[in-house]
This record gives structure tokens, C-alpha cells and sequence, in this order.
């Protein structure tokens, strides 16, 4: 790779993935003068970081923590980046882009390291300036304490595609910079048939397996809830299909073949935030998506917005149930 002029990275959130990728880019161009790495984090997160610098507890790293050049608590403090990662939860992800569209240029580059059929729009809708390369990922990393990441199983990956909008834009740089840190990355043209081909996964599984509290392998188990699952993919292929994504006809069984492959205990993310009460989650990310898709197009989404309602429900009740004790 040839080295840069003063290439300047933000990476906007510590937790599983940011603080996962945010180490990996740290390490790597901590002997580079040409670039410096901003990493934004909140609260005992920055203290602990401005501490003892960012540890990441992986196969892939023997354990020494690094040290940004720059870490910092508000997104006032942002200064012009050549590169901007948004790894915040997609809850937030609005709020983050209004906060920081007054400092992308013409030639940032932005990307939402984040799992969404709509994420591209959302964020287009508040920034449209710059480069926005829309992504999927797979990691499998979490907090284990502030300022330490956990990682565990294969080395994390990005699935990312062109800027619609900006098809021309030198997104090499970026590309290189990801794979010398150790990442993977696959860069394609168009990134949106494999970010919708996860979106069906993990909505369709996340909102059956939180709406009953079963892990993915019980939800293939019992037929009436693969059942349900089945439907929520079925309204999401014919959302897809009308907006020409172009997802393989036989999504479903693929998603279910998938599906089968994960150890039998295995939870999804929303089940987790839905049953351990917290109030922040991705209902919105899955069924809010899938239900204003539907309706924007004049499609269906009958199992969705069932699913959706129950769901709300039994949030209701249990917040009620707390709230009474």
C-alpha cells in the first residue's frame, strides 16, 4: 500500500464492533505517521481508555492494549476526517449523523459498521455529502469490560459496496487500510444483495426468537414458530424483489439452511435485549424497517406488524410488572 498524506480517522463508538475494528486500525497505523486515529467514547468507556488505552482479547491480538492519538467524549470535538466509522447502535445512528454532518467534506468517507436493510437510506437522508459506503458486517465481539473488547471466532468481516451516489470515489485507500489492519473485507460493487440477504436472517429470526424467548435452534425446531419465521422472510423477498435487490429466489431455504447451522443455544441479539428488559433494542431496526418498507410500497406485511404489536405488548407489560413491585 502506498502511504498517504495525512489521512485522518474517527471512529465514532468503543463498544463490540467499534472498539473490535477501532483496535485493529489503531495497531496497525500507530508506526504511520501520515494518519491519525480519533476514537469518540463516552463516559467510564473514555476514562478507561484515556487510562489504559483500548485491549482487545482475541486469538488474533496477545493482549497489549493501544492508544489513539486523539480520544475524546463529545462530537463537538470531531475534527475534519478523511474517514468517519459510525459503530454506535442503530438506535442512535440518526442522532450521530446530525450531530457530525456539519464536518463531512466532499471527500469523506463514511460508513455505518452496523447490520440494516435501511441504513444506507437513513443515513442519506441526514448527510449528503461526502462518500458513503454501505456495509454489512459479521463479528463476534462484545464488551467485557470498559475499554476491553472480547473476540472470539473467525477474524471480523466487512462486506462493503460502491456509494450509489458516488461510484467514482478512490475508496482503494480504505480498502487497504481495513485488509493491512488484519480485518476482512470484501469489497463489491454492490454491497446491497448481501446486506438484504443477512437483514433476512437476522430480522426474521430475531423477531420470533424475542417475541417467545427461544434460541434459533429451538425457532427450527418447533413448527409453528419456523412457521412465522417463514412469513416475516416471505414479506421481506417480495419487499426486496419490488426494489430490485436482487436476492436469490430461494432466500428462504438458504436462511433456514443457515439457520440450522448455528449451535443449538445459540440466541439472537434482540431476544437478549427484549427478555433481560432493556429499553433500548433493534425492534425498530427489524420490523420498523420491514413495516415502512411495506407500506412505502404498497406491500403486505401482515406477520411483521403482528409480530411487531406482540412484541410492544409484552415490553409494555413488562416494564408494567416492574414498575408495580
Amino acid at each position: 500500500m502506498s502511504i498517504m498524506e495525512n489521512k485522518n480517522i474517527t471512529v465514532i463508538g468503543t463498544g463490540g464492533v467499534g472498539g473490535y475494528f477501532g483496535f485493529k486500525l489503531c495497531q496497525y497505523i500507530k508506526n504511520l505517521p501520515a494518519y491519525s486515529i480519533t476514537l469518540v467514547a463516552r463516559g467510564l468507556t473514555y476514562e478507561a481508555i484515556k487510562e489504559n488505552g483500548l485491549t482487545l482479547i482475541s486469538p488474533e491480538n496477545p493482549g497489549a492494549p493501544v492508544r489513539p492519538d486523539r480520544i475524546i467524549e463529545s462530537l463537538e470535538e470531531v475534527e475534519p476526517s478523511d474517514l468517519i466509522l459510525i459503530c454506535v447502535k442503530e438506535y442512535d445512528l440518526e442522532k450521530v449523523c446530525l450531530a457530525i454532518r456539519n464536518k463531512i467534506s466532499s471527500n469523506t468517507i463514511v460508513i455505518a459498521l452496523m447490520n440494516g436493510a435501511d441504513i444506507y437510506e437513513r443515513v442519506r437522508k441526514v448527510i449528503n455529502t461526502g462518500t458513503y459506503l454501505p456495509c454489512c458486517i459479521y463479528v463476534a465481539s462484545h464488551i467485557k469490560e470498559k475499554g476491553i473488547i472480547e473476540h472470539k471466532g473467525p477474524t471480523g468481516k466487512i462486506i462493503i459496496g460502491r456509494d450509489p451516489e458516488n461510484k467514482q470515489a478512490d475508496i482503494n485507500w480504505v480498502i487497504d487500510l481495513f485488509r493491512n489492519s488484519g480485518a476482512d473485507i470484501i469489497l463489491k460493487e454492490n454491497s446491497f444483495v448481501d446486506i438484504w440477504t443477512k437483514f433476512v436472517f437476522i430480522s426474521s429470526f430475531g423477531l420470533v426468537s424475542a417475541r417467545y424467548n427461544k434460541s434459533i435452534g429451538q425457532v427450527c425446531g418447533d413448527a409453528s414458530l419456523r412457521e412465522r419465521t417463514v412469513r416475516i422472510m416471505e414479506e421481506i423477498q417480495l419487499i426486496a424483489s419490488e426494489l430490485k435487490v436482487g436476492l436469490p429466489t430461494d432466500i428462504v431455504s438458504l436462511t433456514l439452511e443457515k439457520a440450522r447451522s448455528f449451535p443449538y443455544d445459540t440466541p439472537t441479539s434482540l431476544q437478549l435485549d427484549i427478555n433481560s428488559k432493556k429499553g433500548d433494542n433493534e425492534l425498530e431496526l427489524f420490523a420498523g424497517a420491514i413495516i415502512g418498507y411495506g407500506k412505502k410500497l404498497g406491500i403486505e406485511t401482515n406477520e411483521t406488524s403482528q409480530i411487531y404489536s406482540e412484541i410492544r405488548r409484552d415490553v409494555l407489560q413488562i416494564l408494567s410488572k416492574d414498575l408495580n413491585h
